[in-house]
């Protein structure tokens, strides 16, 4: 019997896409369906989020997931443009957000389509894996065909139903949360939720006690 699995995920968060090429590996490797849920950035959830966290917070963090990429092998650059619009040194958001939102609302178009896994995939190696200008050009169109996806029909889709598309993203934070967490990435099985790129291992012995088989 084939397990499902969801995960929580955003796009600018760099654990996620840390995690995303595992959690492709584990769907290929395993009886398993993975129901990617996007949500919104803690910068939009919570704009004041990084104004109120630790001094440490922000250079740790960025220390961090060079380093959890560069042990696994993984190319990461900072992204450019970055999805948030934020003054680092002040770690105020903008107000005006000209990516964050019509890619999340793709996103989940994709996910609509059962393809949310592949294009989280795509384009966040396009975000984090060092694409300057990932935003222009034909960079996300060619990212949704790898996904198997058509750019302009995921865009037209987000342009045409932002309100049903961000009720679904809401759903899926509030989803989150009846969980047990509020981070991402957060793997959720049979309503147990593994946070982090570090509980995926965690999650899989789990799901093997449950009958977790490979294909």
């Amino acid at each position: 019997m084939t397990l499902q699995a969801d995960v929580y995920w955003s796009f600018r968060s760099p654990y996620s896409y840390l995690a995303t090429r595992r959690y492709v590996a584990l769907a290929q490797e395993y009886d398993l369906q993975i129901n990617l849920c996007f949500v919104y950035p803690l910068a939009i959830r919570d704009p004041h989020f990084f104004e109120k966290n630790h001094p440490n917070w922000l250079g740790y963090t960025f220390r961090d997931m060079f380093r959890v990429a560069q042990f696994m092998g993984i190319p990461m650059a900072p992204p450019n443009p970055d999805p948030i619009v934020q003054d680092i040194a002040t770690r105020k958001i903008a107000d005006e957000q000209p990516y964050i939102y019509e890619l999340t609302r793709m996103g989940q178009a994709a996910s609509r389509r059962g393809k949310g896994l592949e294009f989280a995939n795509e384009v966040s190696q396009l975000i984090w894996g060092g694409t300057a200008g990932w935003n222009e050009g034909d960079h996300l169109e060619r990212a949704a065909q790898r996904a198997g996806l058509d750019l302009d029909e995921l865009r037209a889709e987000a342009s045409a139903q932002p309100d049903g598309l961000d009720a679904e993203i809401a759903a899926n934070q509030n989803a989150l949360v009846a969980a047990g967490h509020w981070g991402v990435p957060t793997l959720v099985f049979d309503d147990e939720p593994f946070f982090g790129q570090d509980r995926i291992e965690l999650a899989v012995w789990r799901m093997k006690q449950k009958g977790l088989t490979e294909r």
